[in-house]
C-alpha cells in the first residue's frame, strides 16, 4: 500500500509551476519574446501537468467541473478556483511579455498573488483534516508555501532570494518532521476516544474489523518502517535543499557550465520534494487505522 503517485506527481509540478508564475508576475527574470515564451511554457507545463495528473486520482475524472461549484465550503473548490484564475490573468499577463514587449505589472502582481493562493488553498485541502493530526498543524500550508516559492526561485534564476527561500523550506521541512512525528500521539486520539469507551477502562480491538484489505486501508493506512524512513528524509532533505544550496552558491565561470549547475539544482530539487511529497502521504497516520490495529 502506498500513496497514489498521481498525488505526489500533482502537488510536486503545480507547487513548482506555481512558484514560477509567481516569479514571472513580479518580473523576475525581466525577460520578453522567446525567452519569456520559454520560461513561461516551463511553467505552465508544471502547473496544467500537475493539475492534470490530480484527476488520475478521481474516481470519476469526467465530474471534475463539480469541484467548482463548491468554492463557499470546500477547499478543494477554491483551489480549483484560484487555479483557473491564475492560469487565465497569468496567460494575459504573458502574451503582453511575449508578443507586445509589454510589463503590464497591476495583472502581474494580480497573477503572482493568484499563483500563490493556489498552492496554499491546496496545502489546505490536507490542513484542514482533523482526522490526519500530522496534517492538521499551521506548518503544513507553510511548507507547501516554501517549497514552491524555493522551487520557482530556483527556475526563475533568482539569485538573490533562492538561497534564502531553499534554507528557510529546509528549516521548516525539518521542523514539520520533529512536530509531526508527535501530532497523533499529542492529539490524545485512540481507540477509546474513538469508540467513546475510553471511560470504561482500556479499549482494544477483540479482533480485525476485516481480515482482508479494503478501500480504508489501501487509501488512509500506510506504514512506513522507521529505518527506511529516515533514509528517505535525509534524501529528501539532501536532494530538495542541501545540494540545490550548494550547486547555486558554488562559484563557477561560464555561461554554460552557471546553467548547467542551475539545471542540476533544479532537478536535485524536484527530486527531493517528490520524495517529501510521498513521505507526506506515506506517513499521514489516519485515525482510521486504530480500528485496525496499525496505530
Amino acid at each position: 500500500m502506498h500513496p497514489a503517485p498521481s498525488v505526489i506527481i500533482f502537488t510536486t509540478l503545480s507547487g513548482l509551476g506555481f512558484g514560477l508564475l509567481f516569479f514571472l508576475g513580479l518580473g523576475q527574470p525581466a525577460a520578453t519574446g522567446t525567452v519569456a515564451f520559454v520560461f513561461y511554457a516551463i511553467a505552465y507545463g508544471l502547473a496544467c501537468g500537475g493539475l492534470l495528473a490530480s484527476t488520475f486520482h478521481l474516481g470519476r475524472p469526467e465530474r471534475a467541473w463539480r469541484a467548482f461549484t463548491q468554492w463557499k465550503t470546500s477547499w478543494l473548490s477554491r483551489e480549483g478556483v484560484c487555479a483557473v484564475a491564475a492560469l487565465i490573468i497569468m496567460g494575459l499577463y504573458a502574451l503582453g511579455a511575449v508578443f507586445l514587449d509589454s510589463d503590464w505589472t497591476l495583472l502581474g502582481w494580480i497573477g503572482a498573488a493568484l499563483s500563490l493562493a493556489t498552492v496554499f488553498t491546496t496545502s489546505m485541502i490536507y490542513t484542514q483534516l482533523k482526522t490526519v493530526p500530522r496534517w492538521n498543524m499551521a506548518l503544513t500550508p507553510a511548507m507547501f508555501l516554501a517549497f514552491s516559492l524555493a522551487g520557482g526561485a530556483l527556475l526563475a534564476g533568482a539569485e538573490s532570494v533562492a538561497p534564502w527561500l531553499l534554507a528557510i523550506a529546509g528549516a521548516l521541512q525539518l521542523a514539520y518532521w520533529a512536530k509531526g512525528d508527535k501530532a497523533l500521539e499529542r492529539s490524545g486520539t485512540n481507540l477509546g476516544t474513538a469508540t467513546g469507551l475510553g471511560d470504561r477502562g482500556a479499549v482494544r480491538a477483540f479482533e480485525p474489523p476485516h481480515t482482508g484489505s479494503n478501500y480504508l486501508l489501501r487509501e488512509f493506512v500506510h506504514l512506513v518502517g522507521r529505518k527506511h524512513a529516515q533514509k528517505l528524509r535525509m534524501i529528501a532533505f539532501t536532494l530538495g535543499f542541501a545540494l540545490p544550496l550548494l550547486l547555486i552558491l558554488t562559484p563557477v565561470q561560464g555561461f554554460v557550465i552557471k546553467h548547467v549547475f542551475a539545471a542540476l539544482a533544479v532537478l536535485s530539487h524536484l527530486a527531493g520534494v517528490a520524495a517529501s511529497r510521498w513521505l507526506f502521504f506515506a506517513q499521514a497516520e489516519h485515525v482510521v487505522g486504530l480500528y485496525y490495529g496499525k496505530r
